[in-house]
């Protein structure tokens, strides 16, 4: 970094700028976003898994309780046979 000069002009025209050092400032807040945007999207398909797996035992259950019932009739029906 070029130091000022007093009364040799603009101190933004002398004074060096490190490029390198933006470019990675502006490399991490790109990351960070991108990080963020991945964390609600896994959140979001994590909400999604659970409502499937809810909906996948509600049919589990379902069947089950419809041969149950099923079986429950057979045997009614072969009782009173």
């Amino acid at each position: 970094m070029t130091l000022h000069k007093e009364g040799a002009g603009s101190r933004f025209v002398l004074e060096g700028f490190d490029s390198a050092h933006a470019r990675i400032e502006a490399n991490e807040r790109v990351l960070e976003e991108r990080w963020a945007g991945l964390e609600y999207r896994l959140v979001q398909i994590e909400a999604a898994l659970d409502r499937l797996e809810k909906r996948i035992w509600l049919g589990v259950y379902g069947v089950a309780a419809f041969l149950l019932a099923q079986g429950a009739e057979a045997l009614i029906r072969a009782a009173t046979q």
